[in-house]
């Protein structure tokens, strides 16, 4: 099995954001996939930028505590980095998205990903369940993608019930491992029973964060 370690690594940081980013929900980065463009619930970017920290973008506002929103597209089974967008407030209060990223990688177009491994998760249809905090929202479709050191490896379509049950049973095989147990102390903040269950609840709701691979079929 490959290593799910690296997703673990960089993930503490990212998912324990300040509290007012995480109650908020947020912009999504863009992917296109087979000809169409998807919101990503997932944000490859984070882990370069955490190893290149003069880089970051400032936090723009509470809907958007990274700073920036990645444009992706998946080509040859590459996952490629197009553009790197933020919102710039003009004079009259309005809105504009300005290109930063011959800031991030000048001279380079389309830089391949190859440090992400993850489930990129890419959501469509209908609104099952609207929640106002980071991606916590649920659809009634999903497009799962495995990314392996920046290559495209694997791809699952799921509709909401299918999703929910992947989710559940990804979980149970995770639970199984050591990288569960490392990271459960990790994030546990005491010994107490109410904590426990708490932190085995987080970990359950955002898996796909905490897991760099499909675990079950």
């Amino acid at each position: 099995m490959r290593s799910i370690l690296f997703l673990f690594i960089s993930l503490i940081s990212l998912n324990f954001a300040k509290v007012e980013d995480l109650i908020t929900a947020q912009y999504p980065d863009k992917l296109i996939y087979e000809g169409n463009v998807y919101d990503v619930h997932t944000n490859p970017l984070e882990p370069y930028f955490e190893k290149h920290l003069d880089k970051k973008p400032e936090q723009v506002s509470s809907a958007l505590w990274r700073g920036y929103v990645a444009h992706f597209e998946i080509i040859e089974n590459q996952l490629l980095v197009t553009d790197i967008t933020t919102p710039v407030y003009e004079e009259n209060g309005e809105m504009k998205w300005v290109s930063i990223y011959t800031d991030i990688f000048p001279n380079t177009e389309n830089v391949v990903i190859d440090w992400y491994s993850g489930i990129l998760t890419l959501p469509y249809g209908e609104v099952v369940n609207y929640v106002h905090q980071g991606y916590a929202s649920t659809y009634s479709n999903y497009n799962l993608l495995e990314i392996e050191n920046g290559c495209f490896t694997e791809a699952r379509n799921l509709d909401y019930k299918q999703f929910i049950t992947f989710k559940k049973n990804q979980f149970l095989a995770f639970e199984k491992t050591k990288t569960y147990n490392e990271l459960f102390n990790k994030l546990k903040n005491n010994s107490t029973q109410k904590e426990a269950v708490a932190t085995k609840s987080y970990i359950s709701d955002f898996i796909l964060q905490y897991t760099s691979q499909f675990l079950v079929e």
